[in-house]
């Protein structure tokens, strides 16, 4: 028989001292700042989609400018830094998609495209790891992407390099290679939405916020990666990201 919640001892009356929470807070997700000791919190993880003409081309769309779409990643599936991305469950096909990160230093509602870059703290490499086969799976069924996009470890990311240091990059290679071997290489001047247009037209969905990052879309050539395969990508000016699968 289960104990009645009368029965039940706070921690204060065991003799242990109450906290503010019930249970223990988990951590605050953050990301390496290049050059500093300091971390960037994070507080989202949005992710645009179909942002290189390209690449809309090779998962079977027509390139438009009709408008941006957006989906999230959860924040505690951040990898910091890079380093190992485990295999995850449920899944026989997950692809890499590197990627442009934007970092806040502030937020807000309706933000002018004219004003977006001065919102920007900085920007990263990461890689918007997908569990392709779910992803097909939701695709058909007209269901949401969680399942392939928001799972533990799905977004790999490199210290944030501040555009105080290093600009606002409008153009640049942006590659990844597995192995040494080349599979994605486009320039963050082929991007349909740029970094100001895609803040703005976020900030007319959610009330953005300082530590929201926003993976911006990855050029053609993504496809899957296999246990022991060594990825490697970057973005020209703003740094690189090394992950291993395993």
């Amino acid at each position: 028989m289960s104990a009645s919640p009368a029965s039940i001892a706070p921690a204060a009356e065991a003799g242990e001292t109450a906290g503010e929470f019930v249970i223990s807070a988990p951590p605050a997700p953050s990301l390496p700042v290049a050059g500093t000791a300091r971390r960037f919190p994070v507080r989202r993880v949005y992710c645009v989609g179909r942002n290189y003409a390209a690449h809309t081309i090779e998962m079977g769309h027509d390139p438009d400018r009709e408008g941006p779409f957006f989906f999230q990643k959860n924040p505690d599936g951040l990898v910091p830094g890079g380093g190992k991305f485990p295999y995850p469950a449920a899944t026989s096909d997950v692809h890499h998609e590197i990627e442009l990160v934007v970092a806040l230093a502030r937020g807000g509602a309706d933000i002018a495209v004219e004003e977006a870059l001065s919102h920007v703290y900085g920007y990263a490499v990461g890689i918007d790891m997908t569990r392709r086969d779910l992803q097909a799976v939701a695709k058909k069924a007209g269901r949401p992407w969680e399942v392939a996009k928001a799972f533990e470890h799905a977004a790999p990311c490199s210290a944030v390099a501040p555009a105080a240091a290093i600009g606002h990059p409008d153009r640049g290679v942006i590659t990844l290679d597995v192995n040494g071997e080349e599979r994605q290489r486009g320039d963050l001047a082929q991007l349909i939405w740029k970094v100001p247009e895609i803040v703005s037209c976020l900030s007319g969905l959610f009330t953005l916020a300082a530590g929201d990052i926003v993976f911006t879309g990855t050029p053609a050539g993504v496809g899957p990666v296999v246990r022991g395969d060594r990825l490697r990508g970057q973005v020209e000016g703003v740094g690189a990201i090394e992950v291993e699968v395993v």
